[in-house]
């Protein structure tokens, strides 16, 4: 039987207690970097990703002539080039598995690790989008990349769903093979815009 009084005590004692405010963590992280678009280009094409740097959109999207392309309602219309089949939003599951591809911009890119961020944010759409179609093509332009992460989380709103993306999705089995399109896309193109 628990004594009453002594559980009262207990209790008042640890509403009357005094927790030491934590000292502030000072992170000296380097927030310039100096990474770009060249160092982005080489370490997204590290992860096995197709990387091509171009300055008209349009013209670099002539590739996916014949295909079936998912693609969020907010990409800029010139994306949307003829001879195309664009699918856009509500697409079901098993809509989504049997597109081509998907074609997406994205919030940030970060040129130290070569990833590329999405948050569900204009041209993006949702995380369905780019995990379900076998094929991703993302455009990132030349002032989305920053140099370092500490850079790229200034850049992002923490509330957001964040999905980062280093490559092509990949794994590897119990010895160690290396087994691509397990978790999303087998394949990652990026066009980086100059």
């Amino acid at each position: 039987m628990i004594n009453t009084a002594a559980k009262a005590e207990i209790l008042q004692r640890i509403r009357d207690a005094r927790v030491p405010a934590a000292p502030p963590v000072v992170r000296g992280y380097d927030r310039t970097g100096r990474g770009g678009v060249e160092l982005f280009a080489e370490r997204v094409a590290d992860y096995r990703a197709i990387v091509h740097t171009v300055s008209d959109v349009p013209a670099a999207l002539e590739r996916l002539k014949g295909k079936r392309i998912v693609a969020p309602q907010d990409v800029p219309p010139e994306w949307l080039i003829d001879g195309v089949t664009w699918l856009h939003e509500p697409l079901s599951i098993d809509e989504l598995d049997q597109a081509d591809g998907v074609l997406t911009g994205c919030a940030v890119a970060i040129a130290d690790t070569g990833t590329i961020v999405l948050d569900g944010g204009e041209a993006q759409g949702r995380r369905a989008l780019t995990l379900l179609p076998d094929y991703h093509l993302c455009v990132v332009r030349q002032d989305q990349i920053a140099a370092s992460v500490p850079e790229a989380l200034q850049r992002l709103e923490p509330t957001r769903p964040l999905t980062f993306i280093s490559g092509p999705s990949a794994t590897s089995d119990i010895e160690l093979n290396r087994v691509e399109g397990v978790h999303g896309p087998r394949t990652l193109e990026v066009l980086v815009v100059t």
